[in-house]
């Protein structure tokens, strides 16, 4: 009995090691990311699109362990509390960051990848109501979505790609490539040129 105690203990202490080393690592993805921010404990007290994440954290794990009823219930509260929904059964990597929060819906079998970034008002929607098969995209490490954005239905965007805000985008984003407009138009950057230059490069990309 009292093994088993102890073997309990140390799972339960390795688990919230592994709890705050995420945090953290959430944390400073944050504040490179946002210039208005310089520390963890504004970040960790101010940022909406932060307290969605983690509360995201717990109801994917419920919603794996077949509690399905209460991860919808939680994802809920952080939606009112945070205006950024995001489904439990979605999939999201690590430091992972949504800028300014509001209005930022990712659906059910929706895939991020590392280092990914949205601005406000992100959609990554679904264009089928087909339960059985995949019905929201799914986005590499590294993909910056600007305000606005919609991404619709089982499509890639690849790894290091831009997405331009108030884009409409319904067909694959090659990797390091940049997709603006209505419906989104993609283009690669010039062979040896930086890819993150794109941002600065093309006005549509912050439209």
């Amino acid at each position: 009995m009292v093994h088993r105690f102890s073997e309990h203990a140390r799972r339960g202490a390795g688990a919230l090691r592994r709890a705050v080393a995420s945090a953290r690592e959430d944390l400073d993805a944050a504040i490179e990311r946002d210039p208005a921010t310089s520390s963890r404990v504004e970040m960790a007290l101010a940022s909406p699109g932060l307290h969605a994440l983690w509360v995201h954290r717990a109801s994917h794990a419920m919603w794996g362990a077949g509690l399905r009823l209460p991860a919808r219930l939680l994802s809920q509260a952080a939606r009112s509390a945070t205006g950024v929904e995001i489904h439990p059964g979605a999939s999201i990597g690590r430091r992972f960051f949504v800028d300014h929060g509001m209005g930022v819906v990712i659906g059910e079998t929706a895939e991020i990848g590392d280092d990914v970034m949205l601005y406000h008002g992100v959609t990554l929607g679904g264009r089928s109501l087909d339960p059985t098969i995949k019905r929201h995209p799914t986005l590499g490490d590294g993909v910056t979505v600007g305000a606005g954005a919609k991404i619709l239905g089982d499509i890639a965007v690849g790894h290091g790609a831009q997405v331009g805000a108030n884009a409409v985008v319904t067909k694959d984003v090659p990797s390091m490539a940049v997709a603006t407009g209505i419906p989104a138009s993609v283009r690669r950057p010039e062979p040896g040129s930086d890819p993150q230059q794109a941002l600065y490069d093309d006005p549509a990309i912050w439209i």
